[in-house]
């Protein structure tokens, strides 16, 4: 029989798969002795099985039964009891840290009956009856699906009318007020009363956390983390205690080095007299943790000693959470703390520095993603720029763009490409899509540790929140700040490394990280000048980049087409160039010459013509980037065109000729040749017609004048006394005897201009791109007239799902990734299971031929990281990407290597 409940006392951190992240944790700090209130966890399994029949599993009640009891022994209460009530929370908690996603219940077990009893037993009546007010506000939102502002306008009507400010500030009286509202608003709302029965109340908050599991909110965060949608969640009940029992009472987040910069330090939020909630979701200003100190100070000492112990222990920055009732200290949560990018390096390399972890840890401490935002622009320093507010800092970047105050309009602005920032008094979980097309994210309320700060640094977001002097009408779309009335039509600037918010569309500049990438180490740390932060973070990246290159197995190319993306590919530490699409040197004023050669007659001059011109283009092009690429390898697709891009618009010219006929107009002979000529030559699928290889064959002479082309530059360079490593890459292969005819011929050119030239060419070597299912399943054979392979993923995702890429992405993509068919599109990371399969394939095959044959990658998927460590894994030899993405590959060729050591 399954076991699908745990006590607290039974797991261990390494059980996240079944405990969720949050269980496994509160298991290890019970394992480690720290004061963990007394509970147990509903497994994974059971939220899996949920989804799955649409009811728990039949032994769930009993199991929970059973563990309710052990706790209720343990603090000698009963679940509800009138005279001394055991009230619980219940949490949510999956195997990923999913912040602010899915639901949480506090109170549980509170009724009109228990809480007298609880009135007695803390000795305050508003203590007790805020503890009710909020089980039923957050019940009737979680549980029973009532909308959330029916009770939060209930709570502001009665503080305006009470004429105060803050909750705090209610009296007793004022909280039975509101228990007699809220139990009204779910009356109206649902048809039923508040359930009394405490374990009814236990049991349906379980099913709504199982529920959350499926909500849109976590459904978009699953999809932008790349979280699987069956993994379900673990629900956590935990006995309650409680940080609003007074002024020796309170509740906070910390951590054990700071989430936005990475430094050692006193870090995070504390609020006396509240309940957790109150912290993350911003609804007060929190205080800093250091003030804990002078309010509570044996609190505090206990609370730092446990910070030292679970960062020693976890071996990493702890995110925490405690609550102190009437004194005593409880540890309600513990976890890898998610951070910045620039906390994730600083930290790494000070666990090295600290012996703590190694340096191969270090490198799979940060991704490549994290790298990515350290590229991001930043405001230019120099700029004139207005200061209207400064918030508190929550996570780094610079983001610029309209206001907009809610999801509806952050989501139509992104629809028009145009940049936003989403302004809020505070988010709830509920504003995730607006955070998600938002450039960054400002709030008036919150701290480091609420839900805005949390979610943004999550995901990447630049954001500054608590910048109280915001006085934000979203109903009225204004934000009244510094004698500044700013609605929908303004723009402003947030700096989420300082806090500053800025009026105007602020200019932004290269990062320092991008300047260090791009030039080295010290002209990074020039840039940097007297910023110590900046400077250390270079340092950092620096050693971890420089650990990542001496330990990857991949080597890293770049995709270049012109000598200027050569330059940056190699600024950005490129080791060759692995795809140089020459159809791109083929648009523009070189149009006409293509036309020319495709729609002249075989064997005319015409043709001969449009080929010389074009191989002295050609030419020039290859002797550019030979030049800058000297001694390091360029891959040069030969060029694959879909025929269309370079033939006349059928359609204007059926219109044309259609017009000139109904006005009874001479139509020229030569037009009329040529409308025949695009008839015969248009295809309905472009993309699968006369294009790459069968071009080449079908036009004898194009792919040779580029063939040829390539082998004068190369010889020319190599009578200046450079060393230039050109290869031919033969593109749409499918069949060995396409790719032996272009060889064949290929061999017969480089023959003739090492001869005419003297000059040593047997260095060019051959290949083929395989980007057909049919390649990929015969490379054995194609192995024998290739000396390299590189696999075009792009279309080679195209072939293998039916998919056109142009076609599909902006349709239905967004309802396939909805519906669970994909979590990520398959043209942004690999499809490992079926596109993957055929790499793997065609890898086993060509090396069953050639077992030192080069094998590459040059589709977008060569930048991507999860694409990136599953062709380390497959034996690649080399990924090929975008000149900017080239340190984030090399990232992730160090990590891959790192993890298949480990594993």
């Amino acid at each position: 029989m399954v076991k699908y409940v745990y006590d607290f006392s039974e797991g261990n951190k390494s059980m996240k798969d079944l405990l969720g992240g949050k269980g496994a944790n509160l298991a290890e700090m019970t394992r480690l002795g720290l004061p963990v209130p007394p509970g147990f966890t509903i497994s994974t399994e059971a939220c899996r099985a949920y989804l799955k029949d649409g009811s728990v599993p039949d032994t769930l009640e009993t199991e929970v039964t059973a563990a309710l009891r052990s706790v209720e022994d343990t603090m000698g209460r009963q679940l509800g009891a009138g005279d001394d009530p055991l009230l619980v929370s219940v949490r949510s908690g999956a195997k990923f840290s999913m912040p602010g996603m899915m639901e949480t219940v506090l109170n549980i077990g509170l009724n009109d009956e228990s809480v007298e009893g609880l009135t007695k037993v803390s000795g305050s009546e508003r203590f007790a009856w805020d503890s009710y007010r909020r089980l039923i506000q957050m019940f009737g939102k979680t549980v029973l699906d009532i909308d959330g502002d029916l009770f939060s306008d209930a709570l502001d009507s009665l503080k305006k009318e009470r004429g105060v400010e803050a909750d705090v500030d209610l009296t007793a009286e004022d909280m039975r007020t509101l228990v007699d509202t809220f139990k009204k608003i779910v009356r109206d709302e649902t048809g039923e009363d508040f359930p009394q029965d405490p374990r009814t109340q236990m049991d349906m908050a379980t099913e709504a956390v199982f529920r959350s599991w499926n909500t849109e909110r976590a459904r978009i965060y699953r999809r932008r983390e790349r979280i699987p949608d069956d993994l379900g969640t673990a629900v956590n009940i935990c006995t309650m205690v409680f940080g609003n029992m007074g002024d020796t009472s309170g509740t906070g987040v910390c951590f054990t080095r700071d989430p936005s910069t990475g430094h050692s330090g006193v870090y995070g939020d504390y609020l006396p007299n509240a309940q957790g909630e109150d912290v993350v979701a911003g609804i007060r200003n929190t205080l800093q943790l250091s003030a804990l100190e002078e309010r509570d100070p044996k609190s505090y000492q206990e609370l730092r000693a446990i910070m030292r112990k679970l960062e020693t222990h976890y071996r990493d920055l702890c995110d925490i959470e405690f609550t102190i009732e009437r004194g005593k200290l409880w540890m309600l949560q513990t976890r890898v703390g998610k951070r910045t990018a620039a906390a994730a390096f600083r930290v790494a390399t000070q666990l090295v520095d600290e012996k703590m972890i190694t340096r191969d840890e270090a490198l799979g401490r940060v991704t490549g993603d994290q790298l990515t935002q350290l590229m991001f622009p930043q405001f230019d320093a120099s700029a004139q720029k207005e200061l209207i507010a400064r918030g508190m800092p929550a996570s780094p970047g610079a983001a610029v763009g309209k206001i907009v105050f809610d999801n509806a309009q952050a989501e139509a602005a992104a629809r028009d490409g145009v940049k936003c920032v989403l302004v809020r008094r505070e988010t709830n979980p509920d504003d995730l899509p607006g955070m998600v097309a938002a450039e960054g994210v400002l709030t008036a309320r919150g701290g480091k540790t609420s839900h805005a700060a949390v979610v943004a640094r999550g995901m990447g977001k630049t954001a500054v929140v608590g910048a109280d002097a915001l006085d934000i009408d979203a109903a009225a779309g204004t934000v009244k700040v510094d004698g500044h009335v700013l609605t929908s039509e303004d723009t402003i600037g947030i700096d989420g490394s300082t806090g500053e918010i800025f009026l105007g569309d602020v200019p932004v500049s290269d990062s320092p990280v991008t300047t260090y990438l791009s030039h080295g180490l010290e002209a990074g740390l020039e840039v940097a000048g007297d910023d110590a932060d900046m400077r250390e973070l270079i340092a950092a990246v620096d050693r971890i980049l420089v650990h990542a290159d001496e330990v990857r197995r991949l080597h890293v190319r770049a995709n270049a087409d012109t000598p200027e993306d050569s330059r940056r590919a190699l600024e950005f530490g490129a080791e060759g160039i692995g795809l140089c699409r020459t159809e791109h040197m083929f648009l523009g004023d070189r149009r006409p010459l293509v036309e020319r050669a495709i729609l002249s007659e075989a064997g005319s001059k015409d043709r001969q013509d449009a080929f010389d011109e074009l191989e002295k283009l050609q030419k020039q092009d290859f002797l550019e980037m030979l030049e800058v690429m000297d001694d390091k390898s360029m891959t040069v697709r030969l060029i694959d065109p879909p025929l269309h891009e370079f033939l006349p618009d059928l359609t204007s010219m059926e219109i044309k000729f259609a017009v000139a006929k109904a006005k009874g107009e001479t139509v020229d002979p030569a037009d009329e040749k040529m409308l025949a000529t695009v008839r015969r030559m248009h295809e309905d699928n472009p993309m699968l017609g006369l294009r790459g290889v069968r071009l080449g064959i079908y036009l004898p002479g194009l792919f040779e004048l580029q063939i040829r082309a390539l082998c004068e530059a190369a010889a020319e360079l190599v009578a200046r006394g450079l060393h230039p490593h050109p290869e031919v890459m033969v593109p749409l292969v499918a069949s060995e005897r396409e790719l032996q005819l272009i060889r064949e011929s290929a061999e017969e050119i480089i023959a003739a201009v090492s001869k005419d030239k003297n000059v040593d060419l047997s260095g060019v070597t051959i290949g083929a791109m395989i980007e057909l299912p049919r390649a990929a399943m015969t490379a054995e054979d194609l192995a024998h007239a290739a000396d390299f392979f590189s696999f075009g993923t792009n279309d080679l995702t195209q072939t293998a799902w039916g998919f056109s890429r142009d076609d599909v992405e902006g349709v239905f993509f967004p309802e396939y990734i909805d519906a669970g068919i994909f979590g990520v599109s398959p043209f942004e990371t690999i499809d490992q299971h079926g596109v993957g399969a055929l790499v793997r394939e065609g890898v086993e095959r060509a090396r069953s031929t050639k077992p030192e044959i080069k094998l590459g990658v040059c589709g977008e998927h060569g930048g991507d990281p999860a694409s990136i460590h599953f062709f380390s894994k497959v034996g690649l030899n080399y990924v090929s990407c975008s000149p900017f993405r080239v340190p984030v590959a090399r990232l992730e060729a160090g990590r891959a290597a790192v993890a298949s050591e480990e594993n």
